[in-house]
């Protein structure tokens, strides 16, 4: 169970989630500290010509030494808790300009890491719910961890017809509109969605959470949450006021 508010987080390799690769200078002599925003989980050294340290009593610095002089120019990859990937291209140095690099976190890969771990917490919610023949949606959580909201979603399958999911938005829209006045819609860009997002298979459940910016809505507004079927007609839409994402659970720091 990766219940988040409870800290209890893996790490995620992320492919797409990589810090730009930085030009590592290294000596025999010298040692080269790392500093990660995040605990280090993985270290792959690209030649033996590299030998690296990581300390017992800080777990995201990483010390980093040449094992002999002249090496051919390699590589060293690090992935640290939150699932970044960070890559440097080392070369040797016998007088490094640079001792400490302090890198910075990857934005990406934290919501990757935030939004899986979401997946398999118990409901903190109710009320928020459609249904349509035997399948039904509902928003299960709402989170929310610095200029990120994280939305828990549920979609159960009551039938024994399989529930293609076509797609699924996100929008701001009025409460009311005048006879003449067409709805105004302002549709919302996840910035990461988690789980699957094809199909919920008959008779079964699915989870999905999407992260999306930071906002309010205004009283006159609420925000729709929509899923639709492919080739099928039980569509399904959710009403979430700004009663509700105000009072979003604050998620932890990835330490």
């Amino acid at each position: 169970m990766k219940k988040l508010i409870l800290l209890v987080c893996g790490f995620i390799l992320l492919s797409d989630s990589h810090a730009q690769t930085k030009e590592l200078n290294i000596a025999t002599n010298k040692t080269i500290s790392l500093v990660f925003p995040f605990p280090v989980r993985h270290v792959d050294r690209g030649t033996r010509d590299i030998l690296v340290q990581q300390v017992k009593e800080a777990d995201n610095i990483l010390l980093v030494k040449a094992a002999g002089k002249e090496f051919v120019p390699t590589n060293l990859s690090v992935i640290t808790q939150d699932g970044s990937l960070y890559s440097f291209s080392v070369v040797y140095n016998a007088d490094p300009a640079q001792w400490i690099y302090k890198l910075p976190s990857n934005t990406k890969a934290s919501i990757a890491t935030y939004s899986n771990g979401i997946l398999d917490n118990p409901a903190t919610m109710s009320g928020i719910r459609d249904h349509k023949w035997d399948i039904e949606a509902a928003i299960a959580g709402i989170y929310i961890k610095e200029s990120v909201i994280y939305y828990q979603l549920r979609v159960k399958n009551y039938s024994a017809i399989d529930y293609d999911i076509d797609f699924l938005r996100f929008y701001i829209r009025d409460k009311k509109k005048g006879k003449r006045t067409a709805a105004q819609e302002n549709e919302l860009k996840p910035l990461y969605i988690a789980g699957n997002t094809r199909e919920v298979k008959g008779n079964n459940q699915s989870t999905l959470v999407v992260a999306l910016d930071k906002f309010t809505i205004p009283d006159a507004k609420y925000m729709a949450v929509e899923i639709n079927e492919r080739n099928g007609g039980r569509h399904l839409l959710m009403k979430v006021s700004n009663r509700r994402i105000i009072r979003a659970i604050p998620l932890p720091d990835l330490h």
